[in-house]
């Protein structure tokens, strides 16, 4: 449950860092103030550090996430794809591709699928489950 909360504090992050320019901590320290109104706060407290490695790092490899994005989401360039379900997949291939703490895949996959339903619209699990299959699948 620490590691869930922890990326929908990376995914609120991400999505604010992506729309107002905000600096990976101050994004991080809002997203935290929402988790404690949420009454999540203990769980909060004990997923702040893995959230920072994961916001840092997928902020950092940025570049090399949207171009696999690119690669594998057809037909969608990513800058016109909906924030939430953009900020996912960064994550997820993040923790995935990149992370120091190599999460499986499938944990990985099951984990933004979640997010998604849980945050997008509707078509959002479908598409991340479909773009992080691909990427799953070629990238073996």
């Amino acid at each position: 449950m620490i590691r869930r909360v922890a990326r929908e504090m990376v995914l609120q992050s991400l999505f604010q860092m992506d729309f107002t320019q905000a600096e990976p901590a101050e994004a991080l320290a809002i997203a935290l103030e929402v988790q404690q109104d949420e009454e999540k706060s203990e769980e909060a407290e004990k997923a702040v550090a893995y959230a920072e490695k994961v916001l840092k790092g997928t902020a950092e490899k940025l570049p090399e996430i949207d171009a696999l994005i690119g690669k594998y989401a057809i037909n969608w360039e990513v800058k016109r794809m909906p924030g939430i379900d953009r900020n996912i997949l960064r994550m997820a291939i993040y923790e995935m591709r990149f992370g120091e703490e190599k999460v499986p895949v499938n944990v990985a996959v099951n984990e933004a699928v979640e997010l998604a339903k849980q945050f997008g619209t509707e078509k959002s699990a479908r598409f991340i489950n479909g773009v992080l299959g691909k990427l799953m699948r070629e990238e073996k």
